[in-house]
């Protein structure tokens, strides 16, 4: 276990970075997950952080020591509350996250089973409340096209609950590479359209 006091800390910079901004997140493929749920269900999959960080006070708790256990420990990092403070996007948060690679999913040719479109849906918490309901109801495929806010986003994450890890989900894929995918005829609603 390794003590980060300062913030001029590469670490904890880049960090920062990732905390405070979607598009940093998206362009290092990586991705912050925080509370003790996210972290579990990361670990349940069998995949290890990059980091584990986690404050004093966290390790108060039995459920963060039960998580850091799981950890490599030359991949814990503790930080201050007031350092801590300022990577958490949740206003009570319980000190702990995970850095961790975001899973690379690569295009299938063909989708033969039942997935899910998002197109263009901006609000995160929409996106991550969809993401829980496909993988309630046995859906393994999330396809979001151009548009649709970024899945790996702390918001998406905190309201998507730990779906990610039961689906696998893809970036950015062009309209037309999906109806190629999908080989199925393709209805489209619009709200605003008329009959």
């Amino acid at each position: 276990m390794k003590a980060i006091t300062s913030r001029d800390n590469p670490l904890y910079k880049h960090l920062k970075a990732l905390a405070g901004s979607t598009h940093q997140q998206r362009k290092s493929g990586q991705a912050l997950l925080e509370g003790f749920h996210l972290a579990s269900a990361w670990l349940d999959g069998g995949g290890q952080p990059e980091y584990c960080v986690v404050t004093d006070g966290a390790l108060a708790h039995e459920e963060a020591r039960a998580i850091v256990a799981r950890v490599d420990d030359r991949r814990v990092i503790t930080l201050p509350d007031a350092l801590f403070g300022q990577l958490s996007n949740v206003v009570h948060g319980v000190g702990m996250l995970l850095l961790v690679d975001t899973p690379e999913a690569i295009l299938p040719q063909r989708v033969l089973s039942t997935c899910v479109v998002l197109d263009g849906v901006q609000d995160a918490g929409n996106v991550g409340s969809i993401l829980r309901s496909a993988a309630a109801a046995g859906i393994d495929k999330v396809f979001c096209t151009p548009g649709t806010a970024y899945a790996w986003s702390s918001k998406v994450l905190r309201s998507a609950m730990g779906a990610h890890f039961l689906l696998e989900v893809f970036e950015d894929v062009e309209p037309g590479t999906l109806a190629d995918m999908l080989g199925v005829p393709v209805v489209i609603t619009d709200s605003h359209g008329a009959q």
